[in-house]
Parts: C-alpha cells; sequence; structure tokens
C-alpha cells in the first residue's frame, strides 16, 4: 500500500482527502482492513482526525460510500417512452456501474455479516431522512402523464423492481449483466406488472384517500 506523507490540510480539502483514502482503503483491503490506523496512513495524517469527524468505524464507512456512490445518481433518461427510459436507464448503469456495484457488494460481506444487516438496510442509512426520488419513480411518474400507465403505483418495491433485478442479476454473475436480460426484465416483468389491475387499484385507492 502507498502511503501519503503528512500534509496540511482543512476543511472540505482534508475531509476529501480522508474520503479518498478510505475508498481505496475498502477497495483494496475490503471492510475488515478498513480500520482507522489503515485510513489515516493511507491519508497521512492522524487516527484522532479522524475520530473527530467520525466517531464510529461505520459512520466513516457511511460517509465513503455516500461520496463515492451514492452522491452519483445515475442520469434519467425521456425518450418518451416509459420502455425505452427504463430500457435506456439500466443500460447506463450496467455501463457505468456494474463494476462498482460488483466492488461494493463484495468488499462489504464482511460489514453485512457482522451487523446482520443488508444491503437494503445499508441503503436506507445512504439516503437520509430526506429522499431522493428515484430514476424509475420519476419514469412512471411521465408515463403517467402521458397516459401510458393508468396510475402510479404506490409501492416502491414495485417501482424499483428493475434495478433491484439488475443488481441481482450482476451480484449472481460478478459481471455486467447481458442485454437480454435487462430487455427480459422490463419487457417480461416489469411492464406487466405494471399494467396489472391490482397494481393501478392500489394507486387509485391511495388518491382517493389523499383527497378524501
Amino acid at each position: 500500500m502507498d502511503l501519503k506523507p503528512p500534509t496540511r490540510r482543512r476543511g472540505p480539502e482534508l475531509e476529501d482527502a480522508l474520503l479518498d483514502a478510505a475508498w481505496e482503503v475498502l477497495v483494496h483491503d475490503g471492510y475488515p482492513g478498513f480500520t482507522y490506523e489503515a485510513v489515516a496512513a493511507r491519508a497521512g495524517t492522524s487516527r484522532p482526525v479522524l475520530y473527530r469527524r467520525w466517531p464510529r468505524r461505520e459512520e466513516m464507512l457511511f460517509a465513503t460510500l455516500r461520496k463515492y456512490w451514492w452522491s452519483r445518481p445515475l442520469e434519467v433518461p425521456d425518450t418518451g417512452s416509459l420502455r425505452d427510459d427504463a430500457l435506456a436507464f439500466l443500460r447506463g448503469a450496467n455501463e457505468s456501474r456494474a463494476q462498482l456495484m460488483a466492488v461494493i457488494s463484495v468488499q462489504l460481506m464482511d460489514y453485512f455479516r457482522d451487523t446482520g444487516s443488508s444491503f437494503s438496510e445499508l441503503r436506507e442509512i445512504l439516503r437520509g431522512p430526506v429522499r431522493r426520488v428515484s430514476g424509475l419513480r420519476i419514469m412512471v411518474r411521465r408515463a403517467v402523464q402521458r397516459g401510458e400507465l393508468a396510475a402510479e403505483p404506490v409501492s416502491d418495491r414495485v417501482v424499483d423492481l428493475p434495478f433491484d433485478l439488475f443488481r441481482h442479476e450482476m451480484l449472481m454473475t460478478m459481471k455486467p449483466a447481458a442485454d437480454a436480460a435487462i430487455v427480459a426484465i422490463v419487457d417480461e416483468v416489469w411492464l406487466p406488472l405494471l399494467h396489472a389491475p391490482g397494481v393501478s387499484s392500489l394507486a387509485k385507492q391511495r388518491d382517493s384517500g389523499e383527497s378524501a
């Protein structure tokens, strides 16, 4: 591991350097090697500098993941067609995120085992109190406005299903998803589900409840 000599940095510059070092340690050594000692050595600083910002190891991990993963949302296509939007969205994720997601999932296996948590729970932590509208939710809302869908589903599980299935496909193969798999997720699973009567009725029940 290449260690950086001590340098004098302050404020945002220092925090960026610390998180850069933390990310390098996480990618190289995984969660077991993700220690204050290793990050401090990589950043060319001391452990107290890290403790002051992140008193717990998990807090340093979450800050690192927010910078390198969660704060970089995918571009949301607007093709005028829900199917084409979804395909373009997943293909974009396949090109830009497959390797990143594989690294995160593999290197965090020990974190999930030690904490007894899951990928979904980690995602909830990274989201924080202010929720970002998912790209697929934006596409669905546009489709409702265009008249492609009768109503917007209430359940985030339904709306975000394509990305969850895409992530599962990638994790099972440990490589980018095949394009045929992406097309099947959209055409054979998601679009039929969105057009199912039960999904629309749930959305209508929610809308009627809000207007009551």
